[in-house]
């Protein structure tokens, strides 16, 4: 019996933004379909328009599974997380170990399969676009938040602004400008708005 899945399951339990008041809550099992969403759509640009070598797959299995470990450890605050560099190393290893569990519970023929995605190697350029992914997200939660009238996300999202605005890669700045203006629009107004084949 391997109980691999059955762990990653439970992620739709592990609620996310905890010490904030939020009007739509959000779980690690929806935070990481979005992430992978938005991963891959980054490893898209970068092969196609930036002629990146990669694989845009690999990176949305790497982003599916960024948060995994959190299934083990729960998802600590961000204002804890980094309120001491102690903390802050203290946490990476809880989550090193939480991810090895997790590895350790896979049949072994399966193992080197899935290291790739649950220790993956934090200087790879696929890694730098799941963490870039990963912090989209947040400015897309911040601005979620704000549109249902909440303003407990206002700092957070000048915060996450100006650490996307810092991002040295390309597919990042070109998924802002291009893909994240909708997600302030109403369905209404999406439904309104000339798709791209129509405007070509």
């Amino acid at each position: 019996m391997n109980h691999f899945y059955a762990y990653i399951n439970r992620l739709k339990l592990i609620r996310r933004w905890g010490l904030m008041h939020n009007t739509v809550p959000e779980n690690d099992m929806e935070h990481s379909m979005q992430a992978a969403l938005i991963a891959h759509g980054l490893a898209v640009l970068g092969k196609t328009r930036y002629q990146r070598d990669i694989d845009p797959q690999r990176v949305l299995a790497m982003a599916l599974y960024h948060d995994a470990g959190e299934v083990i450890t729960g998802d600590l605050p961000t204002p804890v997380k980094y309120q001491n560099p102690s903390i802050q190393d203290a946490y990476q290893d809880l989550e090193t170990l939480a991810n090895q569990q997790l590895l350790a519970m896979l049949p072994k023929d399966m193992r080197e399969q899935y290291r790739a995605y649950l220790v993956p190697d934090e200087k790879s350029y696929e890694y730098r676009l799941v963490k870039a992914a990963d912090r989209i997200c947040a400015y897309l939660k911040c601005v979620e938040e704000q549109k249902m009238g909440n303003r407990e996300f206002d700092q957070a999202r000048i915060t996450i602004t100006d650490s996307i605005n810092q991002n040295p890669l390309p597919e990042v700045h070109a998924f802002m400008r291009e893909f994240v203006p909708s997600f302030s629009l109403s369905l209404d107004d999406l439904s309104r708005l000339p798709s791209n084949r129509e405007e070509e």
